[in-house]
């Protein structure tokens, strides 16, 4: 079966590099891929957003499966327009993939389906929210109530940092349209995690449970960015907190999505904060998590079409996945500056020492060629992502791998992993 995989990052990497290896596929796309997906795909010039020009190339090429990547052609659409046309697609529907679109409807649906969650209040007028703000106090949360490429979610420690907040979200439209609305919400302790399943609407085959590191800089300090780094499985997430995750988030979640007339059928990410071993949802999405997809799918034993195809047509309960008994940790190597302004085009040094390397591999998000040479394309460049017997041993064999890497002003952190230590 010919395969095309929607979107251009890491995420989409891994995709490729895991369906390639299926028995039933004879060839993947990726649109728009980049310079390292080009060693497993065949790079279609098309960017992710142009629903109409993928339709076309589908179309043409006779593609059997379209599996999609990122969020934005999901709110747009796309599974709607492609199953218009008969054509196979993975992924949320755009009625679905408002989870993810609009935290306002999340977290509504949320409150009304009785899961677990932060306290929060939605606005759509500044000044009700600054002065929301100033009742409750700090430290608080402020989100961007649309897409913002994982960065709308600001914590702050002072009610001040707060109401800047607000004001650049909602005045400064630094999020564009997608800070028309704000959520504010209470700041919650504990332990991140996050929580990936695959889904036919009815049934749930979890992924296996992952952590991501959100922060741009070590010890999680510094602005939010799309995702640092992060590592398989994470041990915050126990047998009872599993279940407790199943029972009263993901299962009540997709009941609701069926009973609003808005069936769930895909991947659905639920990013969590545990608490003494109670877990409450922060957020919801609606496609694999960009970096936890890297060292999930290293962990993934046998074919992932099978649970694709099965999650569209409603078996997903005859499946069942095998894991990876070893860990892995993924590390992103980005490009100084990032999640701000950041200079392109620097030439990477090392991938092919660590082609070499076995239990290793990296996952390109930025990147292109130029002049014959691989170069720095994007914020988050790259994804070394290794296995180990342990968390331990895979941070000590990633580490080694990104140590051999190197271009002009790139940034990473050094302690991706560190929070599965304490519990060991």
């Amino acid at each position: 079966m010919k395969v095309l995989v929607v979107g251009g990052g890491g995420r989409e990497h891994a995709l490729v590099w895991k369906i390639a290896a299926s028995p039933k596929v004879s060839k993947v796309f990726c649109a728009p891929g980049n310079a390292g997906i080009s060693e497993q795909a065949t790079i279609v010039p098309i960017k992710a957003n142009d629903l109409n020009g993928l339709l076309e190339f589908a179309l043409k090429e006779k593609i059997d499966l379209t599996v999609v990547g990122p969020e934005d052609p999901l709110t747009r659409g796309i599974v709607d327009l492609f199953e218009s046309k008969g054509l196979s697609i993975f992924g949320a529907s755009r009625k679905a993939a408002e989870i993810e679109g609009s935290k306002a409807f999340a977290k509504e649906m949320m409150k009304k389906y009785r899961i677990p969650t932060a306290f929060y209040e939605i606005f759509d007028n500044q000044k009700e929210a600054e002065k929301y703000i100033r009742k409750q106090g700090a430290p608080i949360v402020v989100k961007a109530d649309g897409l913002a490429a994982g960065k709308g979610v600001i914590v702050c420690k002072t009610v001040a940092e707060a109401i800047q907040s607000v004001r650049k979200i909602m005045a400064e439209k630094i999020f564009g349209e997608a800070g028309d609305r704000v959520v504010v919400e209470e700041y919650l302790v504990g332990e991140e995690a996050s929580y990936i399943a695959f889904t036919d609407g009815k049934a749930i085959l979890p992924l296996a449970s992952s952590q991501d590191h959100k922060p741009i800089f070590d010890r999680d300090q510094g602005p939010n960015t799309g995702g640092m780094g992060a590592y398989s499985p994470a041990p915050v997430v126990t047998k009872e907190v599993h279940e407790r995750i199943i029972e009263k988030i993901l299962r009540p979640i997709i009941y609701g999505m069926e009973e609003e007339g808005r069936t769930y059928r895909g991947v659905l990410y639920a990013g969590l904060m545990i608490y003494d071993g109670h877990p409450k949802a922060l957020e919801f999405n609606a496609r694999f998590g960009d970096p936890e997809t890297q060292p999930v799918l290293m962990r993934m034993k046998g074919d992932i079409i099978p649970i694709l195809e099965a999650c569209m047509k409603g078996t997903l309960s005859q499946h069942q996945v095998e894991w990876d008994k070893r860990a892995s940790v993924s590390v992103v190597m980005a490009s100084k500056g990032y999640p701000e302004d950041y200079e392109k085009g620097k030439v990477i040094r090392g991938l092919k020492d660590v082609s070499k390397m076995e239990g290793v591999f990296v996952f390109h998000a930025g990147t292109s060629l130029k002049d014959g040479e691989m170069v720095t394309n994007g914020g988050r460049v790259l994804g070394v992502t290794g296995l180990g017997e342990d968390i331990p041993k895979a941070i000590e064999r990633t580490y080694q791998a990104v140590k051999k890497i190197s271009w002009d002003g790139v940034h990473y952190r050094t302690d991706i992993g560190q929070k599965a230590l304490c519990w060991l």
